[in-house]
């Protein structure tokens, strides 16, 4: 039996997600990722790691899905025959005021956001082991003020930031820690059109880059944080607005 940890990494594909799961296997975890748009950036993703000496495998995962939710831990399981951390990053960003945000939209932002946190977090402690790690990946926005039009996506993440807080009190007794990232303007593909609109509002003058969450991600599934749990970590360059 292969004894080393596995983690599956929600969202992973492309930014964040995909630094996050490459940080992981690069530390020596087996690494699972799911997709929901791009199959040949997932595909990618997978053949890099495994060039570098990791294992890795991706399936399509639709976050606002329940049902692909529980597949995805399931197929994980499958695979590798344990799940030893979690880290939900699969999110989506519908900007609007509030004159003119749509139904459609808030619902959208909602069953990703929130719903299908709670339900990737929900599937993957049913099957962890004890001791493990699950990790989301917030925003900056649920502690900072943004700008016009963020109001959803910021609440969406400030409900991510409480329902940890009160997760951990549910996972304490297995020793399961659970811990948010909450990231600034972080330099990814999302970013790239607004960045120089961005810089002005960062104190140390520059944005985050995705290797930094990516190290922060991995402290926290190690054996160094098991102290820590329910909180909350800005991580944005002191962010101002």
């Amino acid at each position: 039996m292969n004894h080393k940890k596995v983690a599956l990494v929600f969202g992973g594909t492309r930014g964040i997600g995909a630094s996050i799961a490459a940080r992981l296997a690069s530390e020596g975890y087996r690494v699972a990722i799911t997709w929901v748009s791009r199959p040949d950036r997932a595909q990618a993703l997978m053949t890099t790691i495994e060039q570098q000496g990791g294992q890795a495998f991706a399936l399509e995962a639709d976050s606002a899905d329940a049902k692909a939710i529980q597949a995805a831990v399931d197929k994980t399981l499958q695979q590798y025959g344990r799940l030893d951390v979690a880290v939900v990053n699969a999110g989506v960003l519908r900007l609007g005021t509030i004159e003119d945000y749509s139904l459609e939209d808030l619902d959208a932002t909602l069953a990703v956001n929130v719903r299908g946190v709670f339900l990737a977090i929900q599937a993957a402690v049913k099957q962890m082991a004890d001791g493990g790690r699950v990790i989301t990946i917030g925003s900056n926005t649920a502690v900072r003020t943004g700008h016009a039009g963020s109001s959803v996506y910021a609440m969406s993440k400030a409900a991510v930031a409480s329902m940890v807080q009160n997760l951990a009190l549910d996972l304490a007794p297995r020793r399961i820690t659970i811990n948010n990232i909450q990231p600034g303007p972080i330099a990814t593909d999302m970013t790239a059109g607004i960045a120089e609109q961005i810089v002005g509002s960062i104190p140390l003058q520059r944005m985050g880059q995705p290797d930094e969450i990516a190290s922060l991600a991995a402290w926290l599934a190690g054996a160094s944080s098991g102290y820590m749990t329910g909180a909350s970590l800005t991580i944005d360059g002191g962010f101002v607005l």
